[in-house]
């Protein structure tokens, strides 16, 4: 009996103008959209492995890059594109290298000193004109940093005040939107003036119109005037910091008009920082410092940040992917009979082939549709909630992204997966010969 079967079903093979041609594409589609009818519980768990995965992909990216943004913004809000200074360094090479010049010697200097060297920079207001004249420079800033003493009461409190030419400090940083007393204005208008930090003037109980007295390195004192209060978000900073005029701290350190120490740059692309930094350090045979260096330590956790982001979602996609691969070997063993008559009836081992892979994609499609939107929602939620920290004061709501490359990138990266899980299996169910199928049932 088997082999007559077997005889039929191979006549009709050989007859059939239909088998092994194939079918239409619409025919393959809705034999596809029957099977997956059929089992809607299976279709709909792979279905929510593939929401949950990309709504993940679309939160954690969301929220990581808006964390990552913030921190970058609140860096560069401080930190320079490009930072040019004198760099205190000990000399290589000793006056015995130069003595005892041999071959055969070999000399051992144990704890070496710098020389003595002034910390400013030599024709450091000529070297910012000509920075200013490059067109990779969008501002450039003068400044001068002084380590100094404040005085309060018999405590002597450590910080730092930078002398710099106010306006083009706020193009550069945006002082003016930092400010929480005082302004800009006063600074200028008024004499031996400084900015203090938030952090600094809370530990001295002092407050806009208070006088404050220091004591600088050569142990002169002076009084100052609080002209405003700042608040950068960084605590280091709002703890020991103060801004003065260029003006008044040559004048705190008894130098001429032309002394600074330090040159801030912004650039109008901040991607070119390192090259730029590097063409003024050999230019200029000064140490010139890009942001990405200065603040290293940043950028490891935005990277780290970003790896553990894509590593978990990675994870649970590939779980999803998992739960589909199952799901189609599991209907391919139970529709094995229905995969031989569609064989015999004229469908292609391509078209058996495109008929699961349908199914993969068409969840990977329904999937990832409502697992944009579910994860939207989560990130819209997310950026509603209110944050409050006296260290910021920049946001006042948890920082979240919703750039499109982000959803776009979760849509492609959730088809691709599904493609992948249903692969094997639609390879699988296209090699079914139908002739053994039949015979062993």
């Amino acid at each position: 009996m088997e082999d007559k079967s077997e005889k039929i079903l191979s006549k009709k093979k050989a007859k059939s103008p239909l088998l092994g041609r194939g079918v239409g594409e619409a025919l393959v589609i809705q034999v596809a959209l029957t099977q997956m009818r059929a089992r809607p519980k299976q279709t709909i768990v792979a279905a929510l492995g593939v929401t949950f995965g990309i709504a993940m992909f679309v939160f954690m990216m969301s929220f990581m890059t808006g964390l990552n943004d913030l921190t970058n913004n609140i860096m560069l809000s401080v930190s320079p594109h490009v930072h040019v200074y004198n760099d205190i360094q000990t000399q290589k090479a000793s006056i015995t290298d130069e003595v005892f010049n041999s071959p055969q010697a070999f000399n051992v200097l144990h704890h070496p000193k710098p020389k003595a060297t002034k910390p400013n920079l030599r024709s450091g207001l000529q070297i910012m004109e000509l920075i200013a004249q490059d067109p990779r420079v969008a501002d450039v800033a003068p400044m001068l940093n002084t380590q100094v003493f404040y005085n309060y009461g018999v405590t002597p409190i450590g910080g730092v005040i930078s002398g710099v030419d106010i306006l083009a400090e706020d193009r550069l940083f945006q002082l003016r939107q930092k400010l929480l007393r005082g302004t800009l204005e006063e600074l200028l208008t008024t004499n031996n003036g400084i900015l203090m930090g938030v952090g600094l003037a809370k530990k001295m109980n002092v407050d806009v119109g208070d006088k404050v007295n220091i004591t600088t390195p050569d142990g002169s004192q002076f009084l100052l005037n609080i002209a405003g209060i700042f608040q950068t978000g960084l605590v280091p900073i709002d703890e020991s910091k103060s801004y003065a005029t260029l003006n008044t701290v040559q004048k705190l350190l008894n130098k001429d008009n032309q002394y600074i120490t330090d040159i801030n740059l912004k650039l109008k692309d901040l991607d070119t920082a390192p090259s730029v930094a590097a063409d003024y350090g050999s230019r200029f045979g000064y140490k010139a410092e890009d942001w990405q260096t200065a603040n290293a330590s940043v950028q490891l956790g935005n990277t780290l940040r970003n790896f553990i982001t894509y590593a978990v979602v990675f994870t649970l996609l590939s779980v999803a992917g998992f739960g589909i691969y199952n799901i189609l070997t599991m209907m391919i063993y139970e529709k094995m009979k229905d995969i031989a008559i569609l064989k015999a009836m004229g469908f292609s081992g391509g078209d058996v082939m495109r008929i699961f892979l349908s199914q993969a994609l068409t969840i990977g499609v329904l999937g990832g549709s409502v697992g944009l939107l579910l994860g939207f929602l989560m990130a819209y939620g997310v950026s509603q909630v209110p944050f409050k920290a006296d260290a910021f004061v920049t946001i006042d709501h948890l920082p979240v992204n919703f750039k499109p490359i982000h959803y776009i990138s979760a849509f492609l990266f959730g088809l691709f997966v599904t493609t992948l899980a249903g692969f094997l299996p639609s390879r699988k169910a296209s090699k079914v010969d139908p002739v053994e199928i039949i015979r062993g049932q």
